[in-house]
């Protein structure tokens, strides 16, 4: 029988990132049925009030059995019906993704495309919707992974609703990192992962949803055409006291703790953009190129890979020589692009110092 493997690696990859010790601790509790168990029923209500209140929003959040993709499509899933208009707002590899799911429930997708070198601009959308605005909802994302592109969508959906649009924000690779307001923003959806900028294992999604979207769901015409991606699906959970499925209580012991620390990290914000801003000036210092005119995220930085190099040749050095994981991009970016994920438990200056330190030697830098 073979052994698992002791992890040996820093992890600065734009998630998933490093586990604090808490968190692995939580996820080995006793665990106890939570089909039946009415205790857990209340601890999974208090964790979601809890992530309610670190977004600032008055809206429910559901935490999900399924990592964070399972949240942008069972966000479209939900509410899109065969034939819906859906503005898919494309900057990025995972905007443009959007359309995917919007085109597999039956929905008519119209992308916003603007260049993937800067952030979407608020006033040319707001522009773009004087004369197009037959739109159910949109779709945003907040920091586009890929290429570390972060948007401002907190302005950009309060333009959307100025023309009663609906907005969906992929905040998978921001939230927790950057600050989020969703009751400011006005979202309708927005959808998170537990392994990113919490810094909890992979595996589980979390979806905050508006009343306005609710209500878009309740008075559906045809059914949601899926039962695992069907957000309503826990609309009574906590008056049944049953969920739709078992819930993945290890997980979400784990997750709670991970939230906990968030709640405690006065400075979280703070420190992400320090060390965002220290990696990104140094790898300008030392010739490296950042990718993009604007809109650098404080939780991962993409750059371009040097002249002479290869990045398949960097991420195998770096792992094997000095024991750190960053990683590279894929797509349009596949070979173009490395990206140092600064996000969560990776996020302090002692890790992008180390990280940087072995780029460097690396690259002769």
């Amino acid at each position: 029988m073979s052994s698992i493997p002791e992890l040996k690696y820093k992890i600065m990859t734009p998630g998933p990132t490093m586990v604090r010790e808490n968190v692995r601790l939580a996820r080995s509790l006793e665990c106890t049925n939570p089909d039946i168990d009415v205790e857990f029923v209340e601890f999974y209500k208090e964790t979601c009030e809890i992530l309610s209140k670190c977004l600032h929003t008055k809206n429910e959040s559901l935490i999900m059995d399924g990592e964070g993709i399972l949240g942008l499509e069972a966000a479209c899933a939900s509410l899109t019906e065969p034939g819906d208009k859906v503005l898919v707002l494309d900057n990025g590899l995972y905007g443009a993704g959007f359309a995917d799911f919007v085109t597999m429930y039956g929905g008519i997708p119209t992308l916003y495309t603007t260049s993937y070198e800067e952030a979407i601009d608020v006033e040319g959308l707001r522009a773009f919707l004087s004369d197009n605005h037959d739109f159910k909802y949109a779709t945003l994302v907040h920091c586009d992974t890929p290429s570390g592109m972060l948007n401002p969508v907190e302005e950009l959906s309060i333009v959307l609703h100025e023309y009663g649009i609906m907005t969906v924000v992929d905040s998978v690779s921001a939230m927790f990192g950057e600050p989020l307001d969703i009751d400011r923003g006005q979202f309708d959806i927005v959808c998170g992962g537990s392994q990113k900028a919490l810094s909890a294992p992979p595996g589980l999604t979390f979806v905050v949803v508006s009343e306005q979207a609710k209500k878009a769901m309740d008075e559906r015409k045809t059914p949601i055409a899926s039962f695992y991606a069907n957000i309503r699906a826990f609309k009574t959970y906590y008056e049944d006291k049953w969920f739709p499925y078992t819930m993945p209580i290890s997980d979400i012991y784990g997750f709670r703790t991970a939230l906990d620390n968030f709640v405690e990290d006065t400075e979280c914000f703070e420190r992400h953009a320090m060390v965002a801003e220290y990696t990104r000036n140094r790898l300008v210092e030392n010739g490296i190129k950042l990718y993009g005119k604007n809109g650098y995220s404080n939780t991962v930085t993409a750059f371009c890979v040097p002249e002479g190099h290869t990045a398949g040749d960097i991420l195998k050095r770096m792992r094997d020589e000095y024991g750190i994981m960053i990683a590279g991009s894929f797509g349009i970016f596949g070979d173009k692009l490395l990206r140092i994920g600064h996000m969560g438990e990776g996020a302090y200056v002692e890790n992008a110092k180390a990280t940087l330190d072995a780029f460097f030697a690396v690259v002769g830098k």
